[in-house]
């Protein structure tokens, strides 16, 4: 009877110590690749901030609007690296240093495991000495009701331990759904703080892009390349970059406005014609 309640208890403690490692496995898997999340999330805010600099960089060599463009969206850019900073920082309180905590707390458990085994194999090498005892010298009842008192203490101590362990193996799976829970939302929390921050800063940045005026920095830009006839190769260039039918409206004023000044010409060519003959005209009756 005592050696089933043995091996039931035997059994008990495995399942229990199977329970610790898996937590140790895992939260330990988990602790890990969070930690490796983190450090890339902070490597990104680092290459964000050379790109920062950059854009700030490039910035000041380039035409008024689109230098000031560039300046307010690295600006935003920059906003959201502190913004991921924080982040950061509140991934590794919240979430790894959580998990990393479970080392300690897996080692404390590893103990309570360790004495509860040391008791019960205290109480099964008591059994089997009682029983061989009992085989040895059946009539020896000395012998006999010490090996029993031995075996009762060992029992009565496994027993504590056990009893122990149990409890304290219950606290432990009670706390650790509870922290599962509290660590996965922190983590969500956390991100969804984030984007929501990336999200306002990238519509920012994005507003900041859009007003960048083109067409005032192409003025700019072919002044500063042709500062002197500027004006006259500009009026080249809107005169080509008319459309077919601006030019054919163009082409027929050009038109009329040729016949109207040779209606003109060809009139006064007549009217000097007419002139000069009345003059001829003249001359003759006063010579006669």
């Amino acid at each position: 009877m005592l050696r089933r309640s043995l091996e039931n208890r035997d059994a008990q403690t495995r399942q229990l110590q199977d329970a610790v490692t898996n937590v140790e496995k895992h939260f330990g898997e988990l602790c890990q690749i969070f930690a490796a999340y983190v450090r890339k999330t902070a490597r990104l805010r680092d290459k964000a901030d050379l790109l920062v600099n950059e854009i700030n960089v490039y910035a000041s060599t380039e035409t008024p609007h689109l230098k000031q463009g560039l300046k307010n969206f690295a600006d935003e850019f920059a906003k959201l690296q502190d913004y991921r900073q924080a982040e950061v920082e509140r991934l590794e309180a919240k979430v790894v240093e959580p998990l990393k905590a479970y080392g300690t707390i897996v080692k404390m458990k590893r103990d309570d495991l360790k004495a509860t085994l040391t008791a019960r194999n205290r109480e099964a090498k008591q059994l089997t000495q009682l029983e061989r005892t009992r085989q040895r010298n059946p009539s020896d009842r000395h012998v006999i009701s010490q090996a029993e008192t031995e075996l009762q203490r060992a029992t009565m101590d496994a027993t504590r331990t056990t009893r122990h362990l149990e409890e304290t193996i219950d606290n432990f799976e009670k706390q650790k759904i509870k922290d599962i829970k509290t660590i996965f939302s922190e983590f969500i929390t956390i991100e969804m703080l984030f984007h929501g921050k990336a999200l306002e800063v990238y519509t920012a940045a994005y507003q900041n892009i859009q007003k960048i005026d083109e067409e005032e920095d192409l003025e700019v830009f072919r002044h500063s390349l042709y500062p002197q006839d500027y004006s006259s190769r500009l009026d080249i260039v809107r005169a080509n970059s008319k459309s077919p039918l601006q030019r054919s409206l163009s082409a027929k004023c050009v038109s009329g406005t040729g016949q109207v000044l040779t209606c003109r010409l060809r009139k006064d060519h007549q009217t000097e014609d007419d002139d000069e003959e009345d003059e001829d005209l003249d001359v003759t009756e006063e010579e006669n």
